[in-house]
């Protein structure tokens, strides 16, 4: 039985317009107030995994060897319960279907303005990895899009059959190499490493010149972690693809039967998958199993995703202003991700503190929790000012090639051809 009905180059739900209403429906002119609120919730996620990648070499694995019990138990848990990139990919892919729709209404050129958006994101990437991270991933979606424009007709069901080769493939890969490097090579020991950290170490802490060096020096690295990962990217763009072509956070946003039972039905697994991955990168495997545990976590990632996106849809609905909050977050979320990187790396760099590798784990976590609830207040009280948060005023400017018509700050109504933007 057909779960959708096909229109010019789309794919509706038949329950998808009287679903526009509450929690996880749209305001009839392009944007879902759901995949608002779980992108705001996923800059958390964000937040704690790139703080501690940025914050010094050994933090993201607890710390260096003398590491407390504290520090490895808080990057362990971390490890084992997050999957932020998954569900910001995936919300990517379920916003690119809006961008489309709205485009088509308004009789826009929606490859033009593609073209224009992917540009604009890739040079807001290369900007960040230069000056502030280079583990961006902003370049690399801005790459995928091209791609997902390309696959833009496929029904729902021909997208997950994609999605599932994508990261079943590069599964298999991971783990034989993972299983191949456990047979045949020897554990990394500190000594092996030390050198090459101590000049990261003094990169980071020296001045503005020396900072943006390590940045460049390991932007090659970083840009072939993310080519590595491009198909579980792309398969979870393609996800999002379509469950929107579905319109499923429409449908089911405000299910909560559905959605209570979908959560705990997967998140048995996700998590057993995160704890497995946790293990294999945190400890107590060495780290020879990285790779094991990262194919592990390509095949079980989803399930918690899944679970994650399911709950925070339920509290949004028993939590109105709370899920108010996230939305408006959620519609600044670029801006959001890159304030968070200008200030980490105004705390760990030279450019700022130059805490960098003397800070542990635990306390980098902690004090994520007062920045992203800075982050929730600000991005509430500035949406309800604004219309567009300043990322997304540049990336909206390039995309229409005109500065955007004037027009209400809050969720209310807006023209079509200014629908939601592709935010990391």
């Amino acid at each position: 039985m057909s779960w959708a009905r096909r229109e010019p180059g789309l794919v509706v739900s038949r329950g998808a317009a009287a679903a526009r209403r509450g929690g996880g429906g749209s305001d009839g002119l392009g944007r879902v107030h759901g995949v608002d609120v779980l992108r705001g919730f996923a800059l958390f996620g964000i937040l704690l995994v790139n703080a501690q990648l940025m914050a010094g070499p050994y933090t993201a694995f607890g710390g260096g060897p003398d590491a407390s019990g504290i520090d490895r138990a808080a990057a362990w848990a971390v490890t084992a319960t997050t999957t932020v990139y998954q569900l910001l990919s995936f919300l990517f892919g379920y916003s690119f279907v809006l961008q489309r729709r709205a485009a088509g209404k308004a009789g826009a050129a929606f490859a033009a303005q593609h073209l224009r958006r992917t540009a604009g994101l890739f040079a807001l990437g290369l900007a960040h990895a230069v000056l502030l991270y280079p583990g961006d991933i902003l370049m690399t979606y801005a790459a995928l899009a091209l791609v997902l424009y390309g696959l833009r007709d496929l029904g729902p069901r021909a997208a997950l059959r994609v999605a599932v080769c994508l990261v079943a493939g590069l599964a298999v890969l991971l783990l034989g190499y993972g299983l191949a490097t456990v047979a045949l090579t020897e554990p990394l020991t500190p000594a092996r490493y030390a050198p090459q950290v101590a000049d990261a170490v003094a990169a980071y802490r020296g001045g503005a010149l020396s900072v943006i060096g390590a940045h460049l020096r390991e932007l090659p690295t970083a840009l072939g972690a993310n080519l590595m990962y491009a198909p579980d990217m792309l398969a979870a763009f393609l996800a999002g693809l379509a469950a929107a072509k579905a319109g499923l956070v429409e449908r089911r946003g405000r299910d909560r039967v559905w959605l209570r039972r979908t959560a705990a039905r997967w998140l048995p697994v996700g998590l057993a998958g995160g704890a497995v991955t946790a293990c294999c990168a945190n400890g107590p495997l060495d780290s020879r199993w990285f790779l094991v545990g990262h194919a592990v976590s390509l095949l079980t990632a989803p399930a918690l995703t899944v679970s994650y996106a399911c709950g925070v849809l339920l509290l949004a609905d028993a939590l109105r202003p709370a899920a108010g909050v996230l939305a408006a977050s959620g519609r600044m979320a670029l801006s959001h991700y890159l304030t968070q990187s200008l200030v980490l790396a105004c705390v760990f760099t030279g450019y700022g503190l130059g805490l960098y590798d003397r800070v542990g784990t635990a306390v980098v976590l902690a004090g994520c929790v007062p920045l992203y609830g800075l982050q929730l207040a600000l991005g509430a009280w500035l949406m309800n000012r604004v219309r567009y948060g300043p990322a997304e005023l540049v990336l909206r400017t390039v995309t229409l090639a005109r500065r955007p018509a004037p027009g209400p700050s809050s969720p209310g109504p807006r023209p079509a051809a200014d629908g939601p933007l592709p935010v990391p």
